[in-house]
């Protein structure tokens, strides 16, 4: 029952992330978060489930990231 609180996902709820500043010179931390995203060069996108683990990822590098929403 611990876990009944949790927010499920929306099926269909999608974003795109896209990596548009280069991740030399952010801390490790930042720049593992980053990788943990799956981008690993610029201006490349992955599409993610809008989840609240994926949005924390974001919100901890957002100077780095584009997110836009995307319609399945």
């Amino acid at each position: 029952m611990a876990a009944a609180w949790r927010r499920r996902p929306v099926p269909g709820k999608k974003l795109k992330i896209t990596l548009t500043r280069s991740i030399i010179g952010l801390s490790p931390k930042q720049e593992a978060t980053v990788k943990a995203l799956g981008l690993r060069r610029m201006h490349q996108s992955v599409a993610h489930d809008d989840t609240a683990t994926i949005r924390g990822m974001i919100a901890a590098v957002p100077h780095v990231l584009q997110v836009r929403h995307e319609a399945e």
